[in-house]
């Protein structure tokens, strides 16, 4: 059963869509960018939808200025307040609930690893975070050495290379690209937050997205979790197929975070 709801947000009216369940194990899902709680291709909706089919009620929320929100947008970084109001209103919409986790797609889940302890969640589940701030027009560095890799491994990019239909210059701009380290002061700050936070963390990734590899090296490289793959280009899992891989993953998740 799903409801609407509004709550307030430091002085501002907020929405949120409620789905209902049994369990007394929900989630909490961040949306990304200025996506509303819907999501594009409509992803929040029917990924409520489906976990709440699975037994687990859950709750979306449009965050101040985006959606039928009200207020000034203060973007993932400024959410803090939207994330503990959202999850107020939905402990005080679900009474029985027991366990509270935080579900995040994009900058949606690097926001919840900034301000998930406060709002007192239980655990994440991060899809896709966004931890790093790639140059404008130009995919992180990580990428690049990723799209480089299965060109020169394949038959089919040598065959264009030798046949001349790959510029050689632009072919050694990107891989000086690739070879540029990776740096980002948000993955720090993202990461630090996570881990100061002690909370249980799953990682779901993308296979070919191209935020999901800018983000992995620096997730390994903090000895975190191992991440599951999604077999998917999509950053927003809008293929044939992914939404019930997602709706697997994250079930799967759930279980192993509360130790069932």
């Amino acid at each position: 059963m799903r409801e609407l709801m509004t709550f307030a947000c430091a002085g501002s009216v907020l929405a949120g869509s409620l789905d209902r369940a049994e369990s007394p194990v929900g989630l909490l899902i961040a949306t990304g960018g200025t996506q509303t709680r819907i999501g594009s291709h409509r992803l929040f909706e029917r990924l409520g939808a489906s976990l709440a089919a699975s037994g687990h009620p859950c709750f979306r929320f449009d965050r101040r200025g985006v959606g039928d929100s009200e207020g000034e947008d203060p973007g993932f970084r400024g959410s803090r307040d939207d994330v503990l109001a959202a999850a107020a209103a939905f402990r005080g919409s679900v009474p029985e609930l027991r366990r509270l986790y935080g579900l995040g797609l994009c900058d949606g889940a690097t926001a919840l690893m900034l301000h998930g302890a406060e709002a007192g969640l239980n655990g994440l589940i991060l899809a896709n975070p966004w931890l790093v701030e790639a140059s404008a027009g130009q995919p992180p560095p990580a990428a690049i050495r990723r799209l480089y890799a299965q060109r020169l491994t394949s038959r089919e990019g040598w065959k264009r290379l030798l046949a001349g239909q790959v510029s050689l210059h632009k072919l050694a701009g990107g891989l000086r690209r690739a070879a540029a380290p990776t740096r980002s002061g948000l993955g720090r700050e993202a990461i630090a937050a996570l881990k100061a936070s002690h909370l249980p963390v799953r990682l779901l990734l993308s296979r070919g997205d191209t935020t999901a590899i800018a983000a992995e090296p620096i997730w390994r490289s903090c000895g975190l979790p191992e991440p599951v793959h999604i077999e998917t280009d999509s950053h927003t899992f809008a293929r044939a197929g992914d939404l019930d891989a997602l709706t697997a993953a994250v079930l799967q998740s759930l279980r192993s975070l509360s130790g069932q």
